[in-house]
């Protein structure tokens, strides 16, 4: 039997950054997709989404024209048949897990690498695939395949697991400190909105940045520091002023963020002000936190969260708090109060 285990992630630092190709913080979290599956007399992949209780068959030889957008399973395997994989083999395979659908932790990447895991494992001849290969391949499948506009992040993280400071120019990336407190994940039960919400944060950003360097031609967001803000505001049409403070207070807590937590013990109470920083920028200049959402996570500050913040593209989904292990029942209490759906303590892988 083939058993494989993929995680969920979490972007702590660097939301709607990763297309703009500056750095993000992100790790691993206890949940996870997993897949089973054993070989079959067939020559399908027959498969049992257990969750959902749904099924489908793929042919091995599927000619993998014409894909419906979102058929992840069917990209995964395009991408590979490019670059020279083969599948000859037929599986019974049932995939589960406990990721929240819809709901910011990226249930999406996980289950595309997930799923390209047990394709490059099942191979007649053992191919040898890097952790940050997978990455870049199910970035492939997901986001390039079907020409959505998210970045790196999600894939890189799930493919190499750990808390990870991401070059999203690269895909390099280095590991950082798990400790922050305790962490909690509170479910808002409202669906997110992430391709509406991407586009625009992507397309604004980028112009703002677009209006910059067309006055100022060696200007590199990379390079850029919070004076540059009001160094160049006066070049940034009134419609993409939110989006350039975002671009550069953003870049700028990532990496105070990442200072903080490559010492050998980081100060909890500074990341969670950081992470608050962040929760403000994302919900005032990119505008992608509900209203409800926004209660819920200072009902949780009151409660002792010494920073909270929506996780992913936003409109909906998850949120993230950081805490102790004292105040953690509170916190989650808190969050539970103010309706949201679900709340609970989760651990870094």
């Amino acid at each position: 039997m083939i058993d494989i285990k993929v995680p969920a992630r979490i972007c702590f630092y660097g939301d709607h950054q990763d297309y703009l190709g500056l750095p993000v913080i992100a790790g691993t979290i206890n949940r996870f997709i997993q897949l089973k599956a054993v070989p079959n007399n067939t020559n399908n992949f027959d498969i049992k989404l257990l969750d959902l209780n749904e099924s489908l068959t793929i042919a091995v030889n599927d000619t993998l024209e014409n894909v419906q957008n979102g058929d992840y399973f069917r990209s995964c395997m395009a991408v590979l048949k490019e670059k020279g994989f083969a599948f000859e083999q037929g599986y019974d395979i049932e995939i589960a897990g406990n990721i929240p659908v819809n709901a910011g932790l990226s249930s999406s990447s996980a289950l595309v690498v997930c799923w390209l895991r047990f394709l490059v494992k099942i191979q007649k001849n053992t191919v040898a695939v890097s952790d940050i290969e997978l990455g870049h391949l199910a970035y492939e499948a997901e986001a390039v395949y079907f020409k959505q506009p998210g970045g790196i992040m999600d894939q890189y993280t799930i493919a190499q697991g750990g808390m990870l400071f991401i070059d999203t120019e690269t895909g390099k990336s280095g590991k950082l400190s798990t400790q922050l407190g305790t962490l909690v994940v509170a479910e808002s039960g409202i669906s997110k909105q992430t391709l509406e919400v991407l586009q625009n944060a992507r397309v604004y950003a980028q112009n703002a940045v677009e209006a910059v360097q067309k006055r100022v031609p060696e200007f590199k967001t990379i390079a850029a520091t919070v004076s540059d803000y009001e160094k160049y505001r006066a070049l940034v049409p009134d419609k993409f002023q939110n989006h350039w403070y975002a671009t550069i207070h953003n870049y700028d807590i990532t990496r105070k963020a990442q200072a903080e937590l490559l010492k050998d013990i980081p100060d909890i109470k500074v990341l969670g002000d950081l992470m608050n920083q962040h929760q403000e920028i994302l919900q005032n200049q990119i505008q992608n936190t509900p209203q409800e959402m926004i209660k819920m996570m200072n009902a949780a500050r009151k409660a002792g969260a010494l920073g909270a913040k929506i996780i992913g593209s936003g409109g909906g989904g998850c949120m993230v708090a950081i805490t102790t292990d004292e105040l953690k029942n509170k916190v989650i209490n808190a969050f539970l109060a103010s309706n949201a759906v679900n709340a609970y303590e989760v651990q870094l892988t």
